[in-house]
């Protein structure tokens, strides 16, 4: 039988894209809410016997985990052979250490949610800091997606004459990454940072590449200060507008909006997270994902 696939949170374009991959039956769950607030959750078709997917991208994420996780137990309760989680934006990965007296290690304790609700997921580029991998907090099968070759070929294709612009020492690896497949230099910024909207950045060694545009990447934007003091620090030097290439389009606030006034050239995205910045397609590598973590999960039926 064919696969499920419910769209309860990411983009239509994006969900019609993995149906097609997947060649999988795009289903419908009635969820509302109750006027006390409560959560509805019904399926309008049959998934007994099915391995079912929930596409959620998990921006915003405290509206949307609980109509999750009770969809999940819904149709696992009507009889899915296998519920799998697809979330290209997974949530609750920053807070992996205890950075303060008496703050809790959120990462693990929302690993250790999903992990009870699914018997698989796939997501793209989690904030993997301290954790290496994301079987050091998932207890069920899990496969990254790597947007580092979208990004690169959108570069290669949209921008003449690059030099990339990486936000940190930690973002070492990636950014060379990038680059390669871009077949462009890049730079690490030097960055300050004294609190979530207030950062101070610097780039070296720009001299020698002024007569490059610079593209400014980054995994995460959500406040967006990062960028938007790079994007300023580069209009004080003389160089060329930059353009901005994200792989989720958190945008808290009005980072978008600020980004642009400060003097961004264009601002994209990868479609991750649902936005009118996205340009960058990540369907056919999630699907993948997806179709391996199908074919190699066990069912866990109720």
């Amino acid at each position: 039988m064919r696969p499920m696939l419910f769209n309860l949170g990411i983009g239509d374009g994006l969900f019609d894209s993995l149906c097609g991959a997947l060649d999988a039956q795009a289903a419908t769950l009635e969820i509302r809410s109750f006027p006390d607030g409560e959560s509805y959750v019904r399926a309008l078709d049959d998934c007994e016997g099915r391995v079912v997917t929930l596409a959620c991208s998990l921006d915003r994420p405290n509206a949307k985990i609980l109509p999750l996780l009770l969809a999940a137990e819904t149709l696992r309760d009507l009889g899915a052979a296998q519920v799998g989680l697809a979330a290209p934006y997974l949530a609750y990965m920053r807070q992996d250490t205890r950075f303060k007296v008496g703050e809790g290690i959120t990462s693990r304790y929302f690993a250790d949610l999903l992990s009870r609700h699914f018997d698989w997921l796939a997501t793209v580029d989690p904030h993997l800091h301290r954790f290496h991998a994301m079987d050091e907090i998932y207890r069920v099968p899990a496969r990254v997606v790597h947007a580092a070759p979208t990004l690169a070929q959108w570069i290669r294709q949209h921008v003449e004459q690059p030099v990339l612009i990486g936000p940190d020492s930690e973002s070492r690896q990636w950014v060379s990454e990038v680059a390669a497949g871009a077949g462009a230099p890049f730079l690490i910024l030097d960055k300050q940072r004294s609190g979530d909207r207030d950062v101070r950045v610097s780039v070296p060694d720009l001299a020698r590449h002024m007569d490059r545009v610079p593209v400014i990447i980054d995994d995460i934007v959500s406040t967006g200060r990062t960028a938007i003091a790079a994007v300023s620090h580069l209009a004080t030097l003389g160089a060329p507008p930059p353009v901005c290439a994200f792989v989720h389009a958190v945008f808290a606030d009005d980072a978008e909006a600020m980004l642009k006034a400060a003097g961004a050239s264009r601002v994209v995205s990868c479609n991750t997270i649902e936005h009118p910045s996205n340009a960058m397609d990540m369907s056919a590598p999630l699907a993948q994902a997806c179709r391996d973590l199908m074919a190699t999960s066990p069912e866990r039926r109720r």
